[in-house]
């Protein structure tokens, strides 16, 4: 099975998928991985009603953990998903 984008395999688009999701921030010897564009501005809103007392600050860190581990579980399903397309 061949995809549109050349000879790249399921896993490798996969990979691509998660990874044109993220902005890599490099200094230095040091690589920070942090979430796409979208998800920064919903931290920074969360961070915005928090330090305007909208919310308590225990309730945005649930909140940003719990959206954290929504978006691992995500990209480990697509990974996955496509190890299994290889396979197949």
């Amino acid at each position: 099975m061949t995809s549109s984008g050349g000879s790249e395999g399921p896993r490798a688009a996969a990979e691509r998928i998660i990874s044109d999701n993220s902005v890599t921030v490099r200094m230095g010897d040091l690589q920070f991985d942090l979430p796409c564009k979208e998800q920064l501005a919903y931290f920074v809103g969360l961070g915005i009603l928090t330090a305007l007392e909208v919310i308590d600050w225990p309730v945005a860190l649930a909140i940003a953990v719990g959206h954290e581990l929504a978006r691992s579980n995500h990209s480990k399903s697509l990974r996955e998903f496509g190890e299994a397309l290889e396979q197949a």
